[in-house]
């Protein structure tokens, strides 16, 4: 809940498939925080405006969706304007958003994020070996308007992310360089891969500034 305010008053949806790691996001964050969970028929999550109406008679207010799906989502809200929805949170994840897309949306949400009632998009870039998120941002219309690039913003508090060269040093602002992850919520490893692990799961070069030993980070 670092940035979050769930409650036992939200309703969330178990929108994706057990096989995609933000099932365990929806499931156990319903669980987690007493809320309630509602469990999407697979023919309603292929069909927006059955979803969109499924999403108001539920009174759902945190949504978890992969930004593909949302722009679908998007188009059937536009062609159904008054939908009564109850959203609180809408967070995306699974691939690289583009929030110029969202402009839309915002323009007819309650006067975007100035509007009591309307919701707040969350980015948030996850991987497998981390399942579910690694990092958050909190969108607004400005970034929406300005056409901004997909950005990932900043680490959960039990990861941390680098960007290193190909020394494994630290890359200035603004300097390409590849990302790694670490800390507490990251995998060990992967079961019975050992080469795989030993190739992806490296060390951590800066544990001990973080009082660890022996920790790896991935690549």
């Amino acid at each position: 809940d670092h940035w979050f305010g769930f409650d036992e008053s939200d309703v969330w949806t178990l929108f994706h498939s057990y096989a995609f790691d933000f099932s365990v996001w929806e499931l156990w964050g319903a669980l987690l925080h007493g809320g309630r969970l509602v469990v999407v028929p697979h023919l309603v999550s292929r069909d927006p405006g059955a979803f969109l109406r499924m999403l108001a008679d539920e009174r759902v207010t945190v949504l978890n969706q992969t930004p593909s799906a949302f722009y679908q989502l998007m188009a059937a809200d536009k062609e159904n304007p008054g939908s009564d929805l109850a959203l609180r949170y809408v967070v995306f994840g699974g691939e690289a958003l583009e929030p110029a897309r969202l402009a839309d949306w915002y323009e007819r949400t309650a006067a975007g994020e100035e509007g009591a009632d309307a919701p707040t998009l969350v980015n948030m870039y996850g991987i497998t070996e981390t399942t579910v998120h690694v990092s958050y941002i909190a969108l607004d219309r400005a970034k929406a308007a300005a056409g901004a690039s997909s950005t990932i913003g900043v680490n959960i508090p039990d990861l941390r992310v680098y960007v290193l060269d190909e020394h494994l040093q630290p890359v200035p602002p603004g300097v390409t360089g590849e990302m790694y992850v670490a800390g507490e919520g990251l995998a060990h490893g992967y079961l019975g891969r050992h080469a795989l692990t030993a190739e992806r799961f490296v060390a951590d070069p800066f544990a001990h500034l973080f009082g660890e030993r022996g920790s790896r980070m991935y690549r």
